[in-house]
């Protein structure tokens, strides 16, 4: 029966195609036409403010729809912006592509190469191997596995999506020794809470693209530094409780059809025994990859910047002698998103030069200052906007590009800490209640292995979760570590 029949009666009956059909059919054209002509409006609508402002403010229409539409690539829209604002005169070349020049658009690249010398070598197999032997066994011991394999695996592999395809190979190799399939309590569980923790982890950690993005305008634009070991230690205890109650929660909302994994352990083993002995090359990028982190960890004794210990890393495996990765691995590098967070900082610079970011500022944020009288609720104003906010820019890089310099500008001119603000604001980007808010969760659930409605259960008692830990975090334990 070809689309739009139906049987009646046993003989198939043309109907009319649905308004909504029709819509999905042209969306691509529609949101085309509204990325064009919303900007056009901006920029000739009397507004009463300065050209130079509302130009700028047009063109930041013409960057943000084409993101929240997907009409145009990301990193393609971004640098258009840059294009026009350096040729319609709004800004000088070097401010309009000043992002380029800045530490966290080459930190993003730098989590690139990381992420590159994590898929070359076995490094991160061999972690999560290690991990698995150790915790595994029952169904309830082998979810908890994968969910601290997944932290783990954030250090070395600052990426949701690719931690998440590794893991989904390993979590489809224990579907099948638990004798289940597709619609079982016990695959659901696994790829729901996968995809899930994939997307916060990378929050916990400045070791994803919206911990960088977001810390790097943090710093940029609130004129504050947040090193590398003091977020980790702000959201170390939010590490350790998310740990155990996404364990928990899973457990409690898609029991397990079988408690025990008979194949399970056997399955991690022939895993471990497949990688086989270490390498040469294996040894050098734990090293490297080890040493990262610990230099991280210890920023703040020696005070090197995180983006240039990542691009040590990566320029390292570079290099003759070490040769983990080649120049084929730096032709097969995805480079849209550096391009992208460059030219979206760019952006930022040119709307804080032109002014348009005051404007910006009082639009989005205008409202909070008179509520924002105590630090409970304060915190509950500031994560509960952020999420709601992420409900129509989908993208949690464009959220942030949009929304932090703005924020800063609110911290700055009403005496709020920007560090404070931005990294509560950075962390409520985690929650998730529908799939298109992440392509993590894009990827997760294209497996089939969890519905919708799955996601927006745990989602939603997640992100509940998460604001408690938050109202207790602020105000009570980042002044002990210095983030006041």
């Amino acid at each position: 029966m070809s689309t739009g029949e139906v049987e009646t009666a046993g003989e198939p009956a043309r109907v009319q195609a649905a308004p909504w059909a029709w819509f999905v059919a042209r969306r691509t054209l529609l949101a085309q036409a509204v990325t064009l002509l919303v900007p056009l409006g901006v920029w000739f609508a009397p507004l009463g403010a300065a050209p130079r402002t509302q130009h700028s403010l047009a063109i930041l229409a013409f960057m943000l729809l084409s993101w929240i539409t997907e009409s145009i690539d990301y990193a393609v829209a971004g640098l258009m912006g840059c294009v026009l604002f350096w040729a319609l005169g709004l800004a000088k070349f070097d401010l309009a592509f000043s992002g380029f020049v800045d530490t966290t658009t080459w930190f993003m690249f730098a989590a690139l190469l990381m992420g590159q010398i994590a898929s070359r070598t076995t490094v991160a197999r061999r972690l999560a191997s290690w991990v698995m032997l150790r915790i595994g066994g029952s169904y309830s011991r082998v979810l908890l596995g994968l969910i601290v394999t997944n932290f783990l695996l954030t250090f070395i592999i600052p990426s949701g999506t690719v931690r998440l395809v590794m893991m989904a190979t390993i979590a489809l190799g224990l579907v099948e020794s638990f004798g289940v399939g597709k619609g079982s309590n016990i695959g659901r569980g696994m790829f729901l809470i996968l995809t899930y923790a994939s997307v916060f982890f990378d929050k916990f950690i400045v070791a994803g693209a919206t911990s960088i993005t977001g810390r790097g305008l943090i710093e940029k634009f609130g004129g504050v530094s947040i090193s590398w070991s003091q977020w980790f230690l702000a959201f170390l205890p939010l590490s350790v409780a998310t740990i155990v109650v996404c364990w928990r929660l899973t457990l409690w909302l898609f029991p397990p059809e079988t408690v025990k994994a008979e194949g399970g352990v056997d399955y991690i083993r022939r895993e471990a025994a497949e990688i086989g002995p270490w390498t040469p090359i294996d040894v050098r990028a734990a090293v490297l990859l080890g040493g990262a982190v610990l230099l991280w960890l210890t920023d703040f004794v020696h005070h090197l910047p995180p983006s240039l210990i990542a691009l040590a890393v990566g320029l390292i495996a570079l290099l003759p002698r070490v040769n983990i990765l080649s120049i084929e691995d730096m032709k097969r590098t995805n480079y849209l998103p550096f391009l992208f967070v460059g030219a979206a900082i760019g952006m930022g610079a040119v709307l804080s030069a032109t002014g348009a970011l005051n404007l910006l500022t009082v639009f989005l944020f205008s409202w909070m200052q008179p509520l924002m009288t105590h630090p409970f609720v304060s915190t509950g104003i500031l994560y509960w906007s952020a999420f709601a906010y992420h409900f129509f820019v989908a993208s949690e890089i464009s959220m942030m590009i949009t929304s932090v310099p703005p924020l800063m500008a609110f911290a700055k001119a009403h005496g709020f800490s920007p560090a404070v603000l931005g990294m509560i604001w950075v962390f409520a980007a985690g929650g998730k209640l529908f799939a298109y808010q992440s392509a993590v969760s894009i990827i997760g659930y294209s497996y089939g292995y969890f519905r919708a409605v799955d996601l927006i259960k745990l989602g939603f008692l997640l992100t509940v979760f998460e604001f408690l830990l938050l109202l207790v975090a602020v105000p009570f334990y980042w002044p002990l570590i210095g983030i006041h």
